[in-house]
């Protein structure tokens, strides 16, 4: 892991297309902004955590019911 110093208002570039600056530094906490393309998927690690948990249920239930034949008439 990279790890860098950085002041409010200072850069960091990633590739040719991602900025992310740094916007104020808090007691318990950084701001940061992030310039990206549309395309590119930016998302708050425990959003992604979240995410996978409520899916964990979801795909279980899907597979489920997939896999059950369906009642003899």
């Amino acid at each position: 892991m990279l790890v860098l110093a950085r002041k409010p208002g200072e850069r960091i570039l990633i590739g040719d297309d991602v900025t992310i600056t740094i916007v104020r530094i808090g007691p318990n906490a950084v701001r940061i902004g992030i310039e990206a393309p549309r395309h590119m998927n930016i998302v708050r690690e425990e959003l992604c955590e979240k995410v996978a948990l409520a899916e964990k249920p979801a795909r279980a239930e899907s597979s489920e019911t997939a896999t059950e034949k369906p009642p003899k008439k």
